[in-house]
């Protein structure tokens, strides 16, 4: 069975996409090696074997947490977290999604995602001491990417802790693991929307400028930029932390 380079995207390997290439093969070939320096414990940290970068087709079925594409004459099952399931295309209608290939002894698995940013959210993930790929997809499944960043920085361990087989202890390490690899750049790029409501500067004493002024602090910057990046923003009744903070970021941004 033939496949084509442009529908499956795979590095890792030595092997060109010629038209004669077996699919079967490359996996078969894949798990041998993979196997093999796993025995002799070469790999170095979890997730390392990676055979696709993106399978890319036509959506055939949707279930509760898998998706099947069909790409080279091939259903692919593949989990994604549940916030996903909202914005996949219609059955029949083309979709690419980014993967992580998971090789157990006893099963193998595909996780995707919609685009490389949630990958790398979903592989951070899975650095963090006891928390596996079915872990990491349920707090992608509580917490959208850019929620679950937000989390992380302002040590909201009880946000994270609402995600299924996830207790206080592992949203703590979680928040200790991942604290200083969540750029700012990454939270101001996210879909969180500042507040339009002009009004009088928000003291950073008050509940969210204050948790704001400590997210701040979080990401590197000095107690004084923090209290005076959050002072700008202008004050809501009822804003939330989220949009202080991002508002802040936009001041410090400029």
């Amino acid at each position: 069975m033939a496949i084509s380079a442009s529908r499956i995207g795979c590095y890792g390997l030595a092997v060109k996409p010629y038209p004669s290439t077996n699919i079967c093969s490359i996996i078969a070939l894949h798990l041998i090696l993979g196997y093999d320096m796993m025995v002799k414990k070469k790999f170095l940290t979890r997730g390392d074997i990676w055979l696709f970068s993106y399978i890319k087709g036509v959506l055939a079925e949707v279930f509760e947490d898998v998706v099947v594409v069909e790409a080279g004459n091939i259903g692919w099952n593949i989990h994604v977290p549940l916030p996903l399931l909202d914005r996949l295309p219609r059955t029949g209608e083309e979709i690419q999604l980014y993967t992580f290939f998971q090789v157990r002894e006893d099963a193998m698995a595909l996780y995707g995602f919609l685009n490389r940013q949630d990958l790398q959210m979903f592989r951070m993930l899975l650095g963090v001491n006891g928390v596996g790929p079915k872990a990491a997809l349920g707090i992608l499944s509580t917490l959208q990417p850019d929620q679950l960043r937000l989390a992380i920085v302002m040590d909201d361990a009880k946000s994270i802790s609402r995600a299924p087989g996830i207790g206080p202890k592992t949203a703590k390490r979680v928040i200790l693991d991942l604290k200083d690899r969540i750029p700012a750049e990454d939270i101001l790029a996210g879909g969180i929307a500042a507040p339009e409501t002009a009004g009088p500067p928000m003291a950073e004493e008050e509940g969210a400028g204050k948790e704001a002024v400590q997210a701040l602090i979080a990401l590197g910057y000095s107690p004084a930029e923090a209290s005076k990046a959050v002072r700008q923003v202008p004050q809501a009744e009822g804003m939330p932390v989220e949009a202080v903070l991002k508002a802040s970021l936009k001041y410090l941004a400029v």
